[in-house]
Parts: structure tokens; sequence; C-alpha cells
């Protein structure tokens, strides 16, 4: 058996290392990816010791990013992405111009070519896919307006990038550099011959076949592949097949249409949020996202010369201010001036102040044509690493930032309380309000309820509980923050509070020093000990039920102040022992909750 394996030693290397390190960054409270960034640099070319192989790494970070952009389409919506299409679209654009302004700027500075400032504004102008998914995933931001905003954003800007790579070898002449010979491997190069125009054409003509087919065939083709293989009861099938449509559409994307893998496997996912399995697809696709996603920071990290900061001092100072201030700028004048709220504004700037994957084939593909000196490939590598381990510090200064400036800027009149409908807190009623128009980013605004339950999440299990405390004709309120979710439960009469519970202010909403209960449906048993601890502060007499998945689950909860945590494979062993013995057994008849949720117990 041969022991030359760089890909096992790569993937060895990569994620051994980005673990230590990952550890240690959040052992002293900094974000993990600053770790994997170490991670690579240590087992990159620039410093001494093992070399991990960098070709292998890119690709399979570039595998971490379909996976990703799959993730993020099953949970995105074409309906979703429409409706912020009046923002996204002009603002990226915006953005995009002033970004490569800036960028030309800085080349004219260091004595280059037009040409090469346009390549090196563009590669600064965009941001990375990774980092800005994995900032709104931490911060559960994905299925919310502004969610939909920066991802809608990201989308114009791989859209522009795709415009960019296919006119750049058509153009290099023009522009200085050398015309790329023609390569018809993938028809993501098209022949300088068609002329300007034409390749504009081709590529504009490539990309809405893309996305007829995906709308048309894609969308009847994709869902019921989903439904044949779950009805062959394999999970491991069905895992395949989530792999093999994320991965399978992303490749054919990029060689048959010439749109990116990332775009192709967005709108993968899109089309497959339209199964009743989506999450079940999510779920099955999440470990390899996060193993894979881990290896793109990796990849990165060994692409950086740690010298160069030595060597290019001001010129990287310049370029990182492009990247962080001017870009962050930029976008936030675009969305204030689309009268969005300063916390919007605030949250996209942060999440596009930095740069990632299209940078570096930007870069490369210019140095390749002789358009970009290689001095800017190094000055677009070390702003996308320093841009990436300051872009945790750009959040926490606009959670700083955001009180004062909202402050500052309060209208002299503020907002309508909410205006319960009828006697909310009588049983047997499910109360609802009425407010007055609110922004997103606004403190959501207080129920009237008092004497209520709070239910956290509206899953599988926390729609059952729902269905429960409808029928037992008692009061409550769920919080929840997926869009989906929360538009069904309003349709249906439920008092809702938009949001994670764990956030302060949503929590405050739901009144939870008048609360009877409050039952957490959520799986997440950190996150269930966060919200125990906020509910016991506010009223110690609260009583709490949560669920669990594991007697440590269970330990965990009940030693921060759950009154009941209920285990569901313990449910299920009590169901199976019952039927099989044909002994009751207490609890299953009152769907696993207390008794005093029962109407007579009332």
């Amino acid at each position: 058996m041969p022991h030359d394996t760089p890909l096992i030693a790569t993937i060895v290397a990569g994620l051994g290392l980005a673990f230590i390190f990952g550890a240690l960054a959040n052992r002293f409270r900094i974000p993990p990816l600053v770790g994997y960034l170490v991670a690579g640099v240590l087992v990159g070319p620039n410093t001494p010791g093992f070399v991990a192989d960098a070709s292998l790494a890119t690709e399979l970070a570039e595998i971490g990013v379909i996976l990703l952009m799959f993730g993020v389409g099953l949970h995105f919506s074409l309906k979703d992405l429409l409706s912020v299409r009046a923002i996204a679209v002009p603002g990226a654009i915006v953005q995009i111009g002033f970004a490569t302004l800036l960028g030309v700027g800085l080349a004219w500075l260091l004595g280059w070519s037009v040409g090469a400032g346009l390549v090196f504004g563009l590669a600064l102008s965009v941001a990375s896919t990774v980092v800005l998914l994995r900032a709104l995933q931490e911060r559960r931001l994905i299925e919310t307006e502004r969610g939909r905003i920066a991802v809608g954003w990201l989308i114009v800007e791989d859209l522009a990038m795709v415009l960019a790579l296919v006119l750049l070898p058509a153009l290099a002449g023009v522009l200085g550099g050398v015309p790329q010979a023609d390569d018809h491997a993938s028809l993501l190069a098209l022949p300088a011959s068609y002329g300007i125009w034409g390749v504009v054409g081709v590529t504009l003509a490539k990309v809405v076949a893309f996305v007829v087919v995906m709308l048309v065939v894609g969308r009847r083709v994709i869902p019921w592949i989903l439904h044949y293989v779950a009805h062959t009861g394999s999970r491991e099938l069905f895992r395949l097949a989530v792999l093999a449509i994320a991965l399978g559409v992303a490749f054919g994307a990029a060689k048959l249409f010439g749109v990116s893998l990332a775009l192709g496997a967005f709108f993968a996912g899109m089309i497959m949020s339209e199964s009743e399995l989506s999450h079940r697809a999510a779920e099955e696709s999440l470990p390899l996202r996060d193993a894979f996603s881990v290896l793109f920071f990796v990849s990165v990290g060994m692409l950086f010369d740690p010298f160069s900061l030595v060597s290019n001092g001001w010129p990287i100072l310049a370029t990182l201010a492009i990247i962080v201030i001017g870009k962050s700028l930029a976008a936030f004048v675009i969305v204030v001036a689309f009268r969005y709220p300063i916390a919007t504004a605030l949250m996209i700037s942060a999440s596009l102040a930095q740069i990632g994957e299209f940078s570096f084939i930007l870069a490369e593909l210019g140095v390749g044509l002789k358009l970009l000196p290689e001095q800017g490939r190094d000055l677009i590598l070390a702003g996308a690493i320093l841009s990436i381990l300051l872009n945790p510090l750009m959040f926490l200064a606009i959670d700083w930032m955001t009180p004062w400036l909202e402050a500052r800027s309060a209208k002299a009149s503020p907002p309508e309380e909410a205006r319960p409908i009828g006697p909310a807190t009588e049983p047997g009623q499910v109360a609802s309000v009425t407010a007055s128009p609110q922004k997103e980013d606004d403190p959501p605004p207080r129920t009237a309820l008092t004497g209520h339950s709070i239910l956290i999440g509206y899953g599988r299990v926390g729609s059952l509980v729902g269905a429960a405390l409808k029928q037992a004709a008692l009061p409550f309120l769920v919080i929840e923050d997926a869009d989906k979710t929360l538009a069904k439960l309003k349709a249906e009469g439920v008092e809702t509070i938009a949001g994670n519970a764990a956030n302060a202010d949503v929590f405050s909403a739901a009144n939870p020093e008048g609360a009877r209960r409050l039952i957490l449906a959520i799986p997440n048993a950190f996150e269930a000990g966060q919200i125990v601890l906020r509910a016991r502060a506010a009223n110690p007499g609260v009583n709490v039920i949560a669920r669990a998945h594991s007697d440590a689950e269970v330990e965990h909860l009940k030693g921060l102040g759950a009154d009941t945590v209920i285990m569901g494979e313990r449910e299920i062993a009590r169901g199976i022992v019952e039927v099989v013995t044909g002994t009751a057994s207490a609890g299953l008849e009152e769907v696993a909750l207390t008794p005093e949720i029962k109407p007579q117990a009332v």
C-alpha cells in the first residue's frame, strides 16, 4: 500500500490543527475561526515544518462553500429572495462600484496599471460566503429580514463576480494584460472573438437558462427524488441523495451554465426547500458542512505569508481600510438611504466588511492574465485574513454602537404600545395582539397576557404542545424565529413574539414576571439553559418544563432550575413498555408535560 497520501495528510493536518487551535481560541474567548486560520498558516508553505497540499486544501474548501450555500438555500425561498431585491440589487451594485474605485485609487498610488486596479478593486468588493453565513448562523439571523437582505446582497455580488470572471479574459488585451488562450474545457471561459457585448450576452443567457431549468425542471425533479428515497426507509440513501443533489447541481451549474459553484448549490437548496423533507435534508448535511467549512479557513491560512506584514506594511493597512471601513461605510449609507433601521444597516455593514473565496479566484485570474502584479495577490490575501480575523470584532462593535446611535436618532414620538383584543387572559381564548407598525430591529411589544404559558419553539415538539394547550383552553404565546412558522401561527390567531428567547428584549416581551409556566420545546440544551436562568431571575415561581436528549442534559437543566425535564428516549421506552405489558404508564395520556396543564387542574 503506497504511503504517499497527500489527501489524507491534508485532511488530518488541517482538521487536527484546526481543532487544537480552535479549542485554544475558544478557551481565551476568541472566535474559533481565528484558530482555524492559524492552523492554515502553520501547515502552509510560508512557515517551516509540515506543508500540506494547497491545491487539495482549496478543493476541499470549495466543497465546504457548496454545502454551506446549499444549507442556506434550504432555508431561503424564492419569495424571500424577491422580497429584498429592491435593496439587495442596487445596494450591492453601488457598493461594488465604490469599493472598486477605492481599489483603483490605491493601485494608482502603488504605480499599477488601470487594469490591475480594476481587478484589485473588484477583488476587494466581494464578501466571503463562508464568513458572512457563519456570522448570520451564529446569531440566528438567516431567516430574519436582515439575514435575507445580507444573503440577497451576497447573491448579487456572486452574480457580478461570475460576470467579471467571464469578461476579464476577453478584456485582458484592452486592459494591458495578456489575452487568455481559448479554453473550451470549461464553459466559464468564452473566446474573446465573441466581442465584449457577445460575451456579456452569452453569459446572461446562460445564467437565465440555469435559473429557468432549476425553476421548471428542478422544482419537479429534486423533491420527487427526495420523496422516493425517503420511502425506501434507508437513512444512508437519503443522506447520499442530499449530498449528490447539492454537489451535482453545483458542479453542473458551473460546467454547463458558467454559474459559480456556490450559486448553483444555493439554487439547489432553495428548490429543495419546497419539499416537506427539507428540514431532514438540512440535518443530514450539517456535519459535512461544518467540517468542510473549517477546511476553507485552513486553506485561506495556507495562502498567507506572515512576513508580508513587514515587507508590505502600509499597503496592507490601506487594503484593510478599504475592506473594513470603505465597504462598511458604503453599505451603511446605502441601507440607511433605503430607510431601513440603523441596526439593520450596521449588521449588513459588519457582514460585508471582509473578503474571501471569490477574491482569491479573481486575484489568481488577474495574475495569470498579467493584469495584476503578484504584490496585488499578496495584498488581497493579507486583507482577506486580517478582515476575517477582525470580523467578529466588528459585530461586537455594532452591538455596542447600536443602542447609542438609535438613541441619538430616535424620534420624539415613541411607537404605540401593543393593544390586546378582548380579555386575552381568560381560559379558553387564544390571545392576539394588534400593534402599531413596528420595525424588525425595534424591541417587540410587550404582551398583555398574565397567568399564561410561554412556549419556546414551535417545531415538531412545540407544535404538539401548542395543540394540547389550545385543546386545554389555556392562554399561551409562542416565541419563534422562523418566519414561515410565525406566519402560520399568526394566521391561526396565536400570539407570537419573533426572535430568539435567549435575547433579553425578546424574552422580556413575553412578560415572564406574570407567566404561570415556561415550556422549552427547543432541542438545544445549552440555549435552553440560558433561557431557564433568565426566567428564574425574572420570576422565581414560574414552572419551567424543558426537553432533553440525554441524562447529562437532564442534569444540566435541572441544575439551572428547571422543574420538569422530559427526555424523549425515556418517553418512547415507557410507551413501548405499556404496549408490551398492557400496563398503563403515567404521563403518556397527558401529552408528556405535567399534570397541571390539564384543564381540570387550572
